[in-house]
């Protein structure tokens, strides 16, 4: 996952897992296939699959976003008049605010011409509403915390630290265990002070977290 900068405050989503949707309109199949991908190679090979498994299909249309910041981006309208397709697709992704996933939509010709304005509306819903069934992962700016604690402590703070973490939004990631027990932590900026004052009750001041680098915390 890309590092972001200390100033950024926002990132777009993603979603949790891959998924398929189905829309009919007059006898004409759109089958939407919506993946999660964090680079361009995976989204390639999301595509080159999705065009195997339905290889007698008349269309492919794809719209991807990659990248933290959503950088890259790219649509495809498979063969359909141009911006008929990957365009609106690739303008669903862009208003949910959606990063690091591809989509494909695959046509089976029904046999009724659904014209400029239809092939838009069916080809932007087709993926609206796949994504109206997946799980959003959000994502935030937090700050990695290491907290260094004797082994003979450590069964006890991880129970306060996960207690702790339970009431907001941050995340413990590791627990390692060498000369001592280091907990680490992803916090949002604004609960550093909330992890000190928990530590300090929890230790009579004995413990401190030391903070690392910004990164992105999902969930």
């Amino acid at each position: 996952m890309d590092e972001p900068t200390a100033g950024a405050a926002h990132y777009p989503s993603t979603i949790a897992a891959a998924l398929e949707h189905e829309l009919v309109v007059k006898k004409s199949r759109f089958i939407a296939q919506v993946t999660p991908a964090r680079t361009t190679e995976e989204a390639e090979a999301v595509i080159a699959a999705v065009r195997k498994h339905y290889w007698d299909a008349r269309h492919h249309c794809v719209a991807l976003v990659i990248g933290t910041h959503a950088d890259q981006q790219r649509s495809s309208d498979g063969g359909e008049p141009s911006g008929t397709a990957g365009v609106p697709m690739l303008e669903v992704l862009r208003r949910r605010d959606l990063t690091d996933l591809v989509t494909v939509v695959t046509r089976y010709f029904g046999g009724v011409k659904l014209g400029a304005g239809g092939l838009v509306r069916a080809y932007s819903t087709a993926v609206s509403e796949a994504l109206d069934l997946a799980r959003v992962v959000r994502r935030t700016p937090a700050v990695r915390v290491e907290v260094e604690v004797p082994h003979q402590d450590a069964g006890r703070i991880q129970g306060v630290l996960r207690e702790w973490v339970d009431t907001g939004d941050a995340q413990i990631t590791d627990v390692t265990y060498l000369a001592s027990a280091t907990i680490t932590l992803l916090v949002p900026p604004s609960r550093l002070g909330d992890l000190d004052a928990a530590l300090a009750a929890a230790s009579a001041g004995r413990l401190t977290a030391v903070r690392g680098d910004i990164v992105v915390m999902e969930r």
